[in-house]
């Protein structure tokens, strides 16, 4: 039997010390805070409340949300809203864009929420979007956090097309627990969507939560599984409850824990691996554009 560095979440039901961060401070901070305050810009760092904010914006790195904020799907351990989405707003790349070139974001990160909606998933508007960033501030390199668009692979290869820096797809927890966390996802087909897109020959990066429940064989497990698709760059970070309607935290996995897997990921051959107690999947995304994929 394999003994984790956790703690039952049950028996302390407050956060350990090593989840407390630091204020963010500085003047690269500062100056972000001010822009977005006085356009009304819009991050998922700050509508998430990420602990990691004051870091990445004080390193030149924000993330932002496209395609609304109403997600298709009902995943367990997000806070996003589930329903039926308002319709496609076409102008949103250039309003991203534009926020992209006024904040003088350095690497943007972008997501979406789930559109299966929509026939081609949100697809045309993710490339709009990459098209515009890059038509406005072509110096801004790219990570796109992008759904699995039910494993239609047109759509996946239109993103694809546009050739981001960095394309992003989290399986967010092991195969064990997929059903009950990630309710319309699959596992296999989140793989394969990561196994067309190194394919392709794209820098392929991928996450996952622990704290739900799962066991250290089930993490190895999905970490090799992750590194027989090609994926290049592994984060792993705990997992937080946004409220008590959403999948409780079972275990608070000591930072020992997170080293282990990173040094285990290390030989497993993946270029780059984020393991902590505060990781997020855009934590450190500048630093993840290798100059070359192997």
């Amino acid at each position: 039997m394999i003994e984790l560095l956790v703690i039952p979440a049950n028996q302390s039901q407050r956060r350990p010390n090593w989840l407390r961060v630091k204020l963010p401070v500085g003047k690269e901070y500062a100056s972000v805070r001010g822009l977005v305050d006085t356009h009304k810009l819009h991050t998922i760092c700050e509508s998430g409340n990420c602990p990691n904010m004051g870091e990445c914006w004080g390193a030149g790195t924000a993330t932002f949300m496209i395609l609304g904020n109403i997600c298709t799907r009902s995943c367990s351990f997000c806070a996003v809203s589930t329903g039926r989405p308002l319709a496609v707003d076409l102008d949103e790349p250039n309003r991203v864009a534009n926020s992209i070139k006024l904040m003088s974001v350095k690497h943007a990160v972008i997501t979406s929420v789930d559109r299966d909606d929509l026939k081609d998933g949100g697809s045309i508007i993710w490339a709009e979007t990459i098209r515009a960033v890059r038509r406005e501030s072509p110096a801004t390199t790219m990570e796109t956090l992008i759904p699995d668009f039910r494993g239609i692979w047109d759509n996946l290869y239109r993103v694809c097309e546009e050739r981001p820096e960095m394309i992003s797809h989290n399986i967010e927890t092991v195969r064990r627990l997929t059903k009950q966390v990630r309710v319309q996802a699959k596992y296999d087909r989140s793989m394969e969507a990561l196994h067309r897109i190194s394919e392709f020959g794209l820098r392929t990066k991928s996450g996952i939560m622990l704290g739900l429940g799962e066991t250290e064989p089930d993490v190895i497990e999905t970490m090799q599984d992750l590194a027989n698709t090609g994926v290049h760059v592994l984060t792993i970070g705990q997992y937080l409850q946004p409220s008590k309607n959403h999948h409780p935290v079972m275990d608070w996995i000591h930072p020992d824990q997170f080293a282990k897997y990173k040094e285990i990921g290390q030989q497993m051959g993946f270029k780059y691996v984020e393991s902590g107690p505060l990781v997020r999947s855009s934590y450190h995304a500048e630093k993840h554009l290798f100059d070359q994929v192997v």
